[in-house]
């Protein structure tokens, strides 16, 4: 485990030992943030294309499919 992912668990595993009304608080104030909103919007949408099909299509095949050129 990384350190930056040992730090993040920290982060969880506080956050989940709060109660609901504290856990919501917190996202409140998270998403009063417009910064970390528009992050979350960023990689909901990245993982919403992920999900579409052909994503596991190699590039040239789907570039041959669109007529683009490399």
């Amino acid at each position: 485990m990384t350190s930056k992912e040992a730090t993040a668990e920290i982060f969880w595993t506080a956050f989940k030992a709060l109660s609901k009304k504290e856990q919501e608080a917190v996202l409140a104030r998270l998403l009063q943030d417009e910064d970390f909103v528009e992050d979350l919007i960023d990689i909901a949408l990245v993982e919403e294309a992920r999900r579409e099909p052909g994503q596991d299509a190699p590039l040239r095949e789907y570039m041959g499919k669109r007529d683009i050129r490399s």
